[in-house]
């Protein structure tokens, strides 16, 4: 038997976070779904797993008790249950950066899709930044890209300080930025678009779409991708 993996997030203003907490852990267990969802006021982040229709069910019942129209959607499968249990945790950012000053529903980079984001990455006036942490840089990661070496992702914004970018880089250079799923590298553009940077992008459903939608001849990507559950990390395939 093979699982069925989503992951998914919105930046989205969620008005009553504990109360969608409340009805997606009836629901989801109802459905057999297992996996780790985080609620906030600013949003929605997940990675679930379970059969294809019930996972189906499971997403028309968020989208209509959050009030969110659209998910990004990044689909995968595993040989093995990729989740022990269900968890549906409420904190105060759905991915943490520690800066309450940041905001992605106000303020954020462009999104680019996986078609356009290989020239992009190739231009020589562009900075390339993976904003994963340096254990996932290790196992896989664009070409070319600069690794901030960090242990998560709250040490981010310190690194880009350290950088001193020049106020003619913040006017003149593409930053491009990745991530697994796409919520940090989005929530990252917000932050460097606060420090004054004009042109910054972020891969859109992160390295997974691109995975999922890029042939391997057409690729950028070397190495494997590291996943937040029991699988580790998937192959260009997604196996």
């Amino acid at each position: 038997m093979m699982h069925k993996i989503i992951t998914f997030y919105k930046f989205y203003k969620i008005q009553n976070p504990l109360k969608l907490q409340a009805l997606l852990k009836k629901e989801l267990k109802n459905l057999g779904i297992l996996g780790t969802i985080i609620i906030g006021n600013e949003g929605i982040n997940g990675t679930v797993s379970g059969a294809s229709l019930n996972l189906e069910k499971a997403i028309k019942y968020l989208k209509l008790h959050s009030k969110i129209l659209e998910f990004d959607l990044k689909e995968s499968f595993s040989k093995k249950a990729p989740f022990l249990r269900l968890k549906i945790k409420i904190k105060d950012e759905i991915v943490t950066m520690g800066k309450k000053n940041i905001n992605p529903l106000i303020q954020s980079g462009e999104y680019i899709d996986h078609e356009k984001w290989n020239e992009l990455i190739e231009d020589k006036n562009t900075v390339l930044i993976d904003t994963r942490n340096s254990y996932e840089y290790a196992i896989g990661t664009f070409k070319d890209s600069i690794n901030p070496k960090t242990a998560n992702f709250k040490e981010f914004p310190e690194w880009v300080k350290k950088q001193k970018f020049s106020e003619t880089d913040k006017k003149q250079k593409k930053v491009a930025m990745f991530c697994t799923g796409g919520i940090r590298c989005e929530k990252a553009s917000a932050f460097m678009k606060n420090e004054g940077f004009e042109n910054v992008y972020h891969l859109k459903g992160g390295i997974l779409k691109y995975l999922e939608q890029t042939e391997s001849e057409n690729s950028l990507w070397q190495g494997e991708c590291f996943v937040f559950d029991d699988r580790v990390s998937v192959k260009h395939d997604l196996s």
